[in-house]
């Protein structure tokens, strides 16, 4: 079919081809200069636009489509400014792991460093964040041109979705006119049929135009053996499940566990905490190690010999430590031969699929710690959970909500839990539960900023119920955010734990401070019930456990997005962690 002008050639041909790689949603921002892509994209019948008024709300729900699909959604907008919105989101694509692709909208090369209205030098703006990076041609209806360009359009995908998946630039220059209009200079009746004699560039392929096969790394036989000999002659292991996307499954970890009888230490973010495997492998699944391991009483028990992680850092610090101080072997697997240890005491890093590892290596091993090892998490978990059920029946605090969260959420849903204090609430709280529950958050960077946008992303793509937990200072700082939920409509539950302040500021020496209530914790006094009527949202403010958790099951049980608020004293709720830390420690002494 014959195209107006060569713009719209080349942003339709860069669609059709990421089309025919998989794509099939966009986050669109408006703006003059993305015209031919935004044009191009909103009149695919093949591709869903979410439009987005905020570049920055924009680039994070896609980064939550990413992490909830494990596909890139693609990410339009206009030169500047626009482009520098997505940079947060890019830097935690980047850091986690999530895939991404990012089409901004450029100037000629002529009019850069010129004074030139909205141009900025947007080469390589995100520096070494993305896997990869390309300064687009400006578009000419030439045969290898338009090859060239197919090609980087599957190049991409690919490269975004690699072992090392992440975040990939395009940045695209378009002369004007911008619009679909037709242009003498290019043709008087648009860009004819046979430009491409071929056919190759106008048509492509019946798929994409490049297909790319992403190999499993694996381990080579005598590594394997190794590993395997070093699990069966330990008495005393550990299987560390790390945030990770995608990578160890249930299954692999079920075989592994059964194989080795070692306790399974299980991140949140891991989504090895919760699901059907968690009453099926015979070693304990544990959630409570945040709370134990740190304790005098931990510190006397005798180290692991060998511990095997999996996915990123664990979110937990005392684990971390434990790990650190432990005189033991520690295996580190990750396909993409990364570093994921920033005690730096590990003493292997093994370059292979997780998944792949596990099952190969169960297949070798088939032993069992000795009575006594397995037991000690055992018990420690059980004292963990019958301390937090008393607490929870005389005290209220903000860990309680994530513990009530996690107990609640339907089977099943995806729960996105913020960071600073309800991601760590929810490493020492959720407890270990057959649901299928997929817990996401956004721990590549840790920030608070988009933290809403992430959420409704990953809601978008998918039909379970989702439940948001977030503070208020991250509410606060991603209130844009909510406008997605009637532009991209997107149903939530948002469990907004307000106390008024960065309250995990109070676990830092600085809580001592003659500063600390003027520069760190910052209470704001703001009034957030005003953002139902703004946003067209349910907000109810509840101040005890029954009436929370009478709210939850009713919203996640109906349509529409409701906002819970549940306000706690940030001091308070410190000394009820603290409490209960010890009254563990009392009990397992």
């Amino acid at each position: 079919m014959s195209h107006p002008n060569v713009n719209t050639l080349w942003a339709e041909t860069l669609v059709a081809e990421l089309v025919a790689g998989g794509v099939e949603a966009v986050c669109v921002s408006p703006g003059s200069r993305s015209t031919p892509l935004t044009v191009a994209f909103a009149e695919h019948p093949d591709v869903t636009v979410f439009s987005h008024l905020d570049e920055r709300s924009s680039a994070f729900f896609a980064l939550g489509r990413a992490r909830r699909t494990g596909r890139p959604t693609p990410l339009v907008c206009t030169s500047g400014t626009a482009a520098a919105n997505f940079h947060p989101a890019v830097i935690e694509a980047d850091q986690a792991g999530v895939p991404m692709l990012v089409l901004t909208a450029d100037r000629p090369p002529e009019l850069i460093d010129s004074g030139a209205n909205q141009t900025v030098d947007q080469e390589k703006l995100y520096g070494d964040a993305v896997r990869w990076y390309r300064d687009m041609p400006e578009p000419e209806a030439e045969p290898r041109k338009v090859r060239m360009l197919r090609t980087t359009a599957a190049r991409g995908l690919a490269a975004a979705t690699a072992a090392d998946s992440g975040p990939v630039h395009l940045n695209c220059r378009f002369r004007k006119p911008l619009e679909p209009t037709p242009v003498a200079a290019d043709d008087p009746a648009g860009v004819p049929d046979d430009w491409d004699e071929r056919g190759l560039a106008a048509g492509g392929r019946d798929g994409p135009f490049v297909t790319t096969s992403h190999g499993v790394p694996t381990l080579d036989e005598s590594d394997q053996r190794r590993l395997s000999e070093i699990l069966a002659a330990a008495d005393r292991g550990l299987l560390v499940a790390g945030p990770a996307h995608d990578g160890l499954s249930a299954e692999g970890l079920r075989a592994l566990a059964d194989a080795t009888g070692f306790p399974v230490l299980a991140d949140p973010l891991s989504n090895l905490r919760f699901g059907p495997h968690v009453d099926a492998i015979d070693a304990p699944v544990c959630g409570g190690y945040d709370a134990y391991l740190g304790s005098d009483v931990a510190r006397e028990w005798p180290d692991p010999e060998v511990a095997v992680r999996f996915g990123a850092s664990p979110t937990s610090k005392p684990l971390r430590h434990y790990l650190r101080d432990a005189d033991c072997r520690q295996f580190v697997v990750d396909p993409a031969g990364g570093w994921p240890e920033a005690e730096f005491t590990a003493t292997d890093l093994l370059i292979a699929d997780e998944d792949a590892t596990a099952r190969a290596v169960a297949e070798d091993v088939e032993t069992s710690p000795p009575e006594g090892w397995t037991e000690r998490f055992a018990d420690a978990e059980t004292t963990h959970w019958s301390v937090v059920e008393e607490t929870l029946a005389d005290t209220y605090w903000e860990g309680g909500v994530l513990a009530d969260v996690t107990a609640t959420a339907p089977d099943p849903a995806t729960v996105f839990v913020s960071n600073s204090m309800p991601i760590r609430d929810m490493d020492r709280f959720g407890r270990p539960r057959r649901a299928d529950l997929t817990v996401l958050g956004n721990r590549g960077a840790s920030g608070i900023d988009g933290i809403t946008s992430t959420a409704l992303g990953a809601g978008s793509a998918t039909e379970d119920p989702l439940v948001l937990v977030t503070g208020d200072l991250a509410y606060y700082h991603d209130m844009n955010g909510l406008l997605a939920l009637g532009r991209c409509g997107v149903d939530a539950t948002i469990v907004l734990v307000n106390n008024d302040g960065g309250g995990i500021f109070h676990m830092l020496p600085i809580a001592d401070h003659e500063t600390f209530e003027s520069q760190f914790r910052t209470p704001h006094g703001l009034e957030f019930s005003p953002t139902g009527a703004l946003y067209d949202l349910s907000f109810e403010r509840v101040s005890d456990r029954a009436s929370f958790v009478a709210a939850l099951e009713e919203s996640v049980g109906s349509v529409g997005t409701r906002v819970i608020e549940v306000p706690f004293d940030a001091g308070s709720s410190h000394a009820v962690r603290d409490d209960l830390e010890a009254a563990v420690g009392s009990r397992l002494n």
